[in-house]
């Protein structure tokens, strides 16, 4: 029972700190001028998926901010830009409380980003002795890959057959 509360307490610690320094990196990212490249780049993308939104506006700038840190593996340290991105789509698009399908596909993306850099998997891997945590990359982008492409479909045939129903 002491192993497993040791271990526990480790771990937390453990992932404590790769959340930290990986927060770090990202407000480093942030200042330097990374974020907006990569935005920049996943941009076209995002435009096609998030219709409506102005590609200029504040809720755009920060659903890219947050997608840029799922994509780095920083699903805790991307917490507080989805809560954000989420509150700028809200007031970009009325301040409705009814989800839409912007909202529904930030959530969504959320849930199953993909990740370029696992930092929380392998950091466990690491800690239980992996000699290779990042061996995942490949098996981690296919299935987030995978369930990403899954959950777009998802989203856009709900709201394909709600808007149906509306008429």
């Amino acid at each position: 029972m002491v192993n497993a509360f040791e271990d526990s307490v480790y771990l937390f610690l453990s992932l404590l700190g790769v959340m930290a320094f990986w927060g770090g990196v990202m407000n480093i990212a942030k200042k330097s001028g990374l974020t907006e490249i990569i935005s920049r780049i996943i941009s076209p993308v995002l435009k096609l998926l998030f219709k409506g939104i102005n590609k200029a506006s504040s809720a755009f700038s920060a659903i890219a901010l947050n997608i840029t840190a799922n994509l780095l593996g920083l699903a805790n340290a991307a917490t507080p830009l989805g809560i954000e991105a989420m509150k700028e789509l809200k007031s970009a698009e009325g301040g409705k409380d009814i989800p839409t399908k912007n909202t529904a596909l930030l959530t969504m993306f959320n849930t199953a980003s993909i990740q370029i850099i696992p930092t929380t998997i392998a950091a466990i891997r690491a800690r239980y002795g992996s000699k290779n945590p990042m061996e995942i990359i490949p098996a981690i982008l296919l299935t987030s890959l995978l369930s990403l492409i899954v959950g777009i479909l998802a989203v856009n045939i709900f709201y394909a057959k709600r808007k149906e129903k509306k008429l």
